[in-house]
């Protein structure tokens, strides 16, 4: 009788904890940083057309494009594939993606191309692209909008993301900010 009960007790204070304290707790943090948990919406002429922390599908060669997608950006449900490096339908989408962005970016050697650029992000939504994932991009859209690839480098560099304290992670662009700002420049 007294394990039944201690077994109930365990499974009720767990319950409690987890199941109401701890939601409790994310949802007060939530309220204290309302910015951070609506995942940094960013608005244009008072429509909201996007979030910082959340990829978007970019396909037109006047963008710059972001990290392909194993859940086409739904955040709903984020992702990845699930296929090892070795996997033959990992392997084919890769190359298909190898393909399709030398198909539109003529001129860009195969060993040019960034890895971000051909394979998906554990997530699914990642809203950034290495700095090299931009620039090797530049030509094209500097092609798609008669600007010169010396202004889109300018505007690359003032959209680089530093390291976390300065120490942690790569630098990286925001595909969604340097996109607006494209968008200002016609």
């Amino acid at each position: 009788m007294k394990s039944i009960r201690n077994v109930l007790g365990l499974h009720f204070t767990t319950l409690i904890m987890f199941g109401l304290l701890f939601p409790l707790l994310i949802w007060g943090i939530g309220k204290l940083f309302p910015q951070q948990a609506n995942g940094f919406p960013i608005y244009k002429s008072g429509k909201l057309i996007g979030f910082a922390n959340i990829g978007q599908k970019f396909t037109e060669d006047k963008y710059f494009w972001g990290r392909p997608s194993a859940v086409d950006y739904n955040a709903a449900s984020t992702g990845g594939s699930n296929f090892g490096p070795t996997n033959p339908a990992y392997l084919d989408s890769v190359e298909h993606r190898i393909n399709d962005f030398l198909k539109r970016n003529p001129g860009i050697k195969r060993v040019q191309i960034p890895a971000d650029l051909v394979t998906a992000s554990g997530s699914g939504i990642d809203p950034d692209i290495s700095v090299q994932g931009a620039l090797v991009q530049i030509p094209r859209v500097a092609r798609a909008r008669g600007l010169s690839e010396d202004q889109l480098k300018r505007l690359v560099d003032e959209h680089i993301g530093k390291p976390l304290f300065g120490l942690f992670g790569p630098e990286r662009v925001n595909v969604l900010k340097l996109n607006l700002a494209l968008d200002k420049l016609n």
